[in-house]
Order: C-alpha cells, then structure tokens, then sequence
C-alpha cells in the first residue's frame, strides 16, 4: 500500500511515524535508552527561534554565511528562517536533487542495463568476430553489491559465454560508451582533484567506481614498502615512492595520476605497523574496463586473439542492425544504488545517475539532459529552476547554487511522493550509518536525524528530516557558506540545531 494512500487514512500523526519506522527498519537498529537522555525541553516557537538565533549568532562565523530553513511537515509553519532564499553552495546536498529526480523519472525499481552483443558468425564453440559491450551507465559493474568481488560481473558474463557454448573469441573486445558524451570530468571541477576516487571520470561503461584499489604495507624484516594493487591489470604503471617510519611517525600516504595516462606515482611514509588502502581513479574508463575483461576471460581459459578496444578508436560506427544480441546485464534497483550515492556521498554514481536521467529522457547521456529532464521535476515541486544552478549530478562543482527554501520544497514534497519510503531509507542516520554515523550519538537525535551531508572547502551543509520530541516530523536545511574555521565547528552547530529540534516540545499554552 502506498504512504500516501496511508496517510489519508490514519487516524493521527502517529501513525506517521509507525510506518516510517517499519518500513526504514529502525527498529533493527540501536536504540538510545530514554533514561540517559536529558529531559525534553518545553518551549514556545517564539522561544525556539530565540534560541537557534542564539546558535547562529556564534562569533566563530561572524563573516561566514548561514543559510537555514526549518519547516513542520504537519503544520506548514516557519520553525527558524536564515538567509532561506539566497544561493549557496550546497555540496553534496545537491545530491538530494539527483536522487529525487532519478527516483521520481526513473522508478525505484529501475535497473541499470548492458547489452552484450556479438560482430561475426560462431563457429562451434569460437566466435569469429568481435564481442561488443554496450554500456548505459551502469555504476555497479564492481564489488559494491558481490561481497567485495569486482570481478563478479564479469565472470557473470563469462559464464553466459560459456553457456552459449561460447569458449574463445577470435576477434576484438569493443567497448561502446556512445550512449554518453565523452566528457568525463564535471564544469567547474577543481583541477587537482582528478587522481582523487571522489572525482572519478563518469563513463557509459564503467568498472570498479572507475578506479584501482592500491593497498600499502612495510615488510617488517625489509622495512620496504609493498604495493599490491586491485584488480592486477597492466593497465596501469604504479610507482612506488613510499618510505617506511617507525616509532610513533604517522601514516601519510598520497598518490598522483600523470594527467591523461594511467601512471600513478604514491608517495609519502607508512609506518611499520599500518596497512592502508587508497583509491586513485583511471583515464579512460571504457579502454580500462575492456583491459580488465579480456585478463578475466584468459584467466578463465577463453582465448582473445584480437585487442580491448574502445569504440573511439574506431574507424567506423558499429550497425546494431547487424549485431546479435548474446545477453543483457541488469543492475540492482535504483532504490539501492541511491543509497550508496546519499548515505556514503558517492560522486560518480550521483554523476552517472544523472547522465542515465539524460539518456533515458532525452534521448542522450548528458548532464545537460539530466539537468533538462530533472527541471520538468522540479518545476512540479515548486522549485523554478531558473533561480537555481545545476551543473553536475554529485555537488562537487563549485559552480552549483541552490537555497535552503528550495531544498526544503523539494524534501516536502519527496514527503508527500509515491517514492517518498526508499528516498527516506537513503538518507544517512544520525550515530547509526552514512556520514552522520558518528554523529550526535547518545541524544535523541540519534536515530532519529536524517540527514545529507556536504562538504567543500568553505561549504558545510546538512539538509533532512527531524522528529521533535511531541512526534512532529519537521524538514530542515542548514547550509554555512564561506567560512575559514575548521568544518567541526560547522558540524558543531549543525548536530546543535538537530539535538535542540528533537528535544523540542511545545508549551502547553501553544497546542
């Protein structure tokens, strides 16, 4: 039965929460005894207001911006408002602008889709010809959703293979990415971000996040740094530049791409007892996916005579007309892949969701078209998205500009949806899971809060939903904009703000 069925039906707003709470499997997580927890706090909203003023009058951020807009969902009134119509930087907040719109566009129950295809004629058990890989931006080609395999997928399709009775390919492995444009990196993407995996390359065919898994330890006998890296493909050259330290030195380790190679330089020091894993992102995801594909297929006994190529290196287009299909790989539901991209902030499938938005909407994988297809969205909400900025799918631009009231509009109305119970599940939990896991432990903001957080130098936001201490479910964001204080203290008066909401209960003078 749909929530918003259910809600023209209940009896109160309790009602409310019992469903929230059931279908977001709170129940299964850790609960704060009440008997720890300090005391409600009784006041007016007059009073409340006076009190959030207070917390942002704090002289630590005298020249920075706050932007805040806090709304009940039951009610509609105005809890605190703070510079609610100006445009901010919202980080990673924007996040919350792709998952809608995908959820909303796409379906929770979307999958992600390659097709496999084959150029040429099978000759008992040996293709003669070229097999094709057409990717439609699927994120999940990884060990995400396969117990940490990356390579699960492809032996998936391996074993498809063998199934047709498919065992050796005398021919190329083609990598179509034609489905999106080439262009891999966000406007307005800082330059030296490009080696980091939070700004991996968005691709129509992706693997492994488009990045390799370098893992760092010191042979304690040699006091030598070794490297072993994930998957274990000459796709890419890894330099080792890494000392060892012992005694109380720290661990400080960091890695470079050569811009435009697959050449990646680590460096700095380990110490003795550490082990470490780092993330570096690949140039040319497609040509890296075909590398790794054409390793597994001959560590699985199928022999590949020809090369791993990418479409664009190609002479001439490929006519599907005369392409037979082998098999198509679905990915899990949308309503999965959301919640890695809210609750853990993950760039690349935010950008690749808003590509597969553009592809599926309009007709190419484009953040353009995601953007032109999520505006319809947005407009519905009551968001016009001329007084907005949107140029990428994951918030790392500093070129997107949104403000708290939109961000709010758009959190009301995902309450109102059809798809408001897997938009809810995707949000971090405050002291339980996401990047608020750590957060606002042992108050009863814990398990409670649901919040997207966002992070870029001199932007800090946090944007979700609250429960008070009388059950009134409010939406809130709180965006803090050029400041030059460590990001804690953002974090400070942020998790101050959610304790005081959910401790809130009203005066009996004012029900």
């Amino acid at each position: 039965m749909k929530l918003k069925r259910l809600k023209r039906n209940m009896a109160n707003k309790y009602f409310i929460i019992f469903i929230l709470l059931f279908f977001s499997s709170l129940s299964a997580q850790e609960v704060v005894k009440k008997d720890s927890l300090p005391r409600f706090s009784y006041s007016t909203l007059a009073e409340l207001r006076a009190q959030l003023e207070d917390i942002f009058n704090d002289p630590n951020f005298s020249n920075a911006e706050w932007g805040v807009f806090i709304q009940s969902l039951e009610t509609g009134e105005y809890f605190y408002k703070k510079n609610e119509d100006k445009l901010l930087m919202p980080a990673s907040n924007l996040k919350l602008f792709t998952t809608a719109a995908g959820l909303i566009l796409l379906g929770s129950e979307y999958k992600f889709k390659t097709n496999i295809y084959s150029r040429g004629s099978i000759d008992g058990s040996i293709l003669r010809g070229d097999l094709i890989v057409q990717g439609r931006g699927d994120p999940t080609i990884s060990g995400r959703f396969y117990k940490d395999d990356m390579l699960k997928v492809f032996n998936i399709w391996i074993d498809s293979l063998l199934e047709i009775g498919i065992d050796e390919i005398d021919g190329n492995l083609i990598g179509d990415d034609t489905e999106f444009d080439d262009l891999g990196l966000g406007a307005g993407w800082s330059w030296d971000y490009e080696s980091n995996w939070f700004a991996a390359q968005s691709s129509a065919i992706s693997f492994n996040d488009n990045c390799i898994d370098i893992v760092l330890k010191a042979n304690k006998k040699t006091k030598q740094p070794l490297i072993s890296f994930m998957p274990e493909t000459k796709y890419a050259v890894i330099i080792n530049k890494v000392n060892v330290v012992s005694g109380d030195s720290a661990t400080n380790i960091d890695a470079y791409r050569e811009r435009g190679t697959n050449v990646i330089t680590v460096f700095g020091s380990i110490n003795l007892k550490d082990s470490i894993k780092i993330f570096v992102t690949v140039n040319n995801p497609t040509q890296y996916a075909m590398v790794v594909l054409q390793e597994v297929l001959n560590e699985r006994g199928i022999k590949v005579t020809g090369y791993p190529i990418d479409i664009d290196n190609m002479t001439k287009p490929l006519d599907y007309k005369k392409l037979a299909k082998l098999f198509t790989h679905y990915s899990v539901p949308l309503k999965e892949i959301v919640k890695v991209i809210n609750k853990n902030s993950q760039n690349f499938f935010a950008e690749q969701l808003l590509k597969t938005i553009g592809l599926e909407k309009e007709g190419f994988g484009t953040i353009e078209n995601g953007v032109t297809a999520a505006d319809v969205v947005f407009e519905e909400m009551g968001i016009n998205p001329d007084r907005m900025m949107m140029v990428d799918g994951s918030g790392l631009s500093r070129l997107n500009l949104v403000t708290p009231r939109q961000i709010v509009t758009l959190l009301n109305h995902m309450y109102k949806s059809d798809v408001f119970i897997p938009f809810y599940n995707t949000l971090p939990i405050a002291g339980i899971d996401g990047t608020i896991g750590t957060r606002m432990k042992g108050t009863r903001a814990e398990n409670n809060v649901r919040g997207k957080t966002g992070y870029l130098g001199s932007a800090r936001s946090l944007s979700g939903y609250v429960f008070t201490g009388d059950g009134e479910l409010l939406s809130f964001s709180v965006i803090a904009n050029n400041f030059n204080v460590p990001y804690k203290l953002v974090d400070n008066i942020q998790d101050l703000v959610c304790l005081r909401l959910a401790n809130f209960k009203r005066k009996l003078s004012e029900e």
